[in-house]
């Protein structure tokens, strides 16, 4: 949404030309003046060539090129905050962000109360995991243009990575202001007050929305989650088929239904919902590991192996597909295979510094060998 929203704005701002020429004086008193007059004439010709350049570069996807030419333009005009805002939004397509940070602080010594450049900054460190700093920017930027609601979506998405939970609800309650229906924004609060165990609140807050909007199926499966969390596991359920109802396409939905009755152990209804869900959503691969993992439940170690193939043809740097795909060939004893898939497993987990399940898979390789 950010990077939408950047794009337009600052190809705005990078299209603006600098500063126009004075208007042509009808008379000259001296050859200086007239000098003075063609060498800033020049001047703007060449600083509108670069600018024009450095749009097409970035139309091109060439953004060195259209680095290099935004930054002739600022040797050409350094007072000019457009280019150096030019400058931000192409080191973040580069994703160089410290760089970008550097070239919006730049724009904003010139222009200080230009509230987009302070969103940008705010964009930029917030990527850069300087999440404080972030919220300075993007507060700075919803002080100079309250109305604008992704000032304070910004700002909620860097206070939540910051910790600063209650700001961030404070944050997203401002974007409910604004925008009573924005659904982001009771999905963030409702699992920042989960996070917190403030489950009642959650619910309370979450409840009358699903009444007045019944469609909103993300907001049901929030409700349903916190319910699960509980351990109230049929409210969860009854809730997720009322949401099925007013949303029978949404594939999520099923999932979440699936999830649900594994949980009861209704590894055949929880099958139902998962291939349900896989047949809206094809080939997607939570849908087909909840049907993998109710066949290893079911001991049907054939079509678990299949099902957990296919998952990770779909996600190869998934660890948990290799995995479980490793314990239902160790359990048909096929042992080559389940250490070769238990080995990529481990180099999978390592790379994520998932100590645990390495440890794990480490665990039932040394079974197959001991089998041995």
């Amino acid at each position: 949404m950010f990077l939408n929203s950047l794009n337009l704005i600052s190809l705005t701002l990078i299209a603006a030309t600098v500063s126009q020429t004075p208007a042509l004086t009808p008379r000259f008193n001296n050859a200086i003046a007239l000098d003075s007059y063609a060498v800033a004439q020049t001047t703007q010709l060449k600083l509108n060539n670069l600018l024009l350049k450095g749009r097409q570069y970035i139309q091109a996807k060439d953004y060195d090129r259209a680095l290099a030419s935004y930054e002739q333009a600022a040797d050409l005009d350094s007072a000019n905050p457009k280019i150096f805002s030019g400058i931000g939004y192409v080191q973040i397509l580069k994703e160089d962000y410290d760089a970008a940070i550097k070239a919006y602080e730049q724009a904003i010594s010139l222009t200080p109360d230009n509230p987009k450049l302070h969103y940008a900054l705010g964009y930029s460190l917030g990527k850069s995991g300087e999440n404080k700093e972030a919220a300075e920017a993007y507060k700075k930027a919803t002080d100079l243009e309250p109305l604008n609601i992704q000032n304070h979506v910004g700002l909620g998405v860097v206070l939540l990575r910051a910790k600063e939970y209650d700001q961030a609800i404070s944050a997203y309650q401002v974007v409910l202001a604004l925008d009573p229906n924005n659904e982001q924004a009771y999905q963030v609060i409702s699992r920042i007050l989960i996070k917190q165990e403030r489950y009642q609140q959650a619910i309370n807050l979450l409840r009358p929305v699903i009444l007045k909007y019944p469609k909103l199926a993300a907001l049901q499966i929030e409700l349903a989650n916190i319910l699960i969390s509980q351990g109230n596991i049929e409210a969860s359920l009854q809730t997720l088929e009322t949401a099925k109802k007013n949303n029978p396409q949404n594939y999520s939905l099923y999932l979440s239904t699936g999830n649900a009755l594994y949980q009861q152990g209704e590894l055949n209804a929880a099958l139902t919902e998962y291939q349900q869900a896989a047949k809206l959503s094809s080939n997607d691969p939570q849908a087909i590991a909840g049907i993998g993992k109710v066949y290893l439940a079911q001991e049907s170690y054939f079509k678990a192996v299949v099902t957990f193939r296919n998952l990770t043809e779909i996600e190869p740097n998934n660890p948990r597909g290799h995995h479980d795909l490793g314990i239902a060939l160790k359990a048909r004893n096929r042992k080559d295979e389940a250490i070769a898939a238990f080995d990529r497993a481990f180099d999978l987990y390592e790379q994520e510094g998932n100590d645990k399940e390495a440890k794990n898979v480490t665990i039932l390789i040394d079974e197959i060998g001991n089998d041995e």
